[in-house]
């Protein structure tokens, strides 16, 4: 499965199942959708949803393996 880390304004980074491609048209399409719309993605380990403000997202890239999101 490939993953993909995000970065934050405030430097958080997560790990997010999908392509860097498939996550940057989700967050793209909260971005265009209605106020305060969040891009929810599948945090990669936990298989828990996480809800990202398009705003605040500075950075996707394709993850790499074995090296943890802090």
């Amino acid at each position: 499965m490939t993953c993909t880390e995000i970065v934050l304004v405030a430097g958080e980074r997560y790990e997010v199942e999908g392509s860097p491609e498939a996550v940057a048209a989700c967050v793209l399409d909260a971005a265009r959708g209605s106020i305060m719309e969040l891009a929810w993605l599948t945090e990669a380990g936990s298989g828990e949803a996480i809800g990202i403000n398009p705003r605040y997202l500075v950075a996707v890239r394709t993850a790499r393996t074995g090296a943890p999101a802090a």
